[in-house]
């Protein structure tokens, strides 16, 4: 049996600074210069890059920050392929909130994806062709049973 200070259960509460404030945590500011910057490289001719968010120490207040600094844009695609994919366009241009998950509905990656359009919509050159000739097929058996 305890007795004394011991016998008082103790629980630490931390307080979200941003939470009573208002203000962005540095590790977002930091997030948001990056993203910045690379959207400056990405004007200027360079390659589209991404962020991965699943490797960033960010906390869910973290995380709402940087989505609400980001805004939410016109643009929400998903993709269903062994999970769900989700693809939103933020309110800055070229910049992209990516979303992964698996059949059981669990995250297997999230990024912030900067370029002109996102990486996972493009078409490889080989799939174009593949398309073409399936779609000329099918005219052609269209046009052969068609009454003369």
């Amino acid at each position: 049996m305890r007795s004394g200070l011991s016998a008082i259960p103790i629980r630490v509460e931390q307080q979200d600074a941003t939470a009573s404030t208002g203000t962005i945590g540095g590790g977002v500011t930091a997030l948001l210069v990056e993203i910045a910057s690379k959207l400056d490289r990405l004007a200027d001719g360079d390659e589209p890059s991404a962020i991965d968010l699943r490797s960033m120490p960010m906390s869910p207040a973290d995380r709402e920050q940087l989505l609400k600094a980001l805004g939410q844009g016109e643009v929400v695609i998903t993709l269903q392929a062994d999970g769900e994919s989700t693809i939103r366009e933020t309110s800055m241009h070229g910049v992209w909130w990516t979303e992964h998950f698996d059949r059981d509905g669990e995250m297997l990656a999230a990024f912030i994806e900067i370029a002109r359009v996102p990486g996972i919509l493009f078409v490889d050159p080989d799939e174009l062709r593949n398309s073409a000739r399936r779609l000329r097929a099918s005219v052609t058996m269209a046009l052969s049973l068609r009454p003369n």
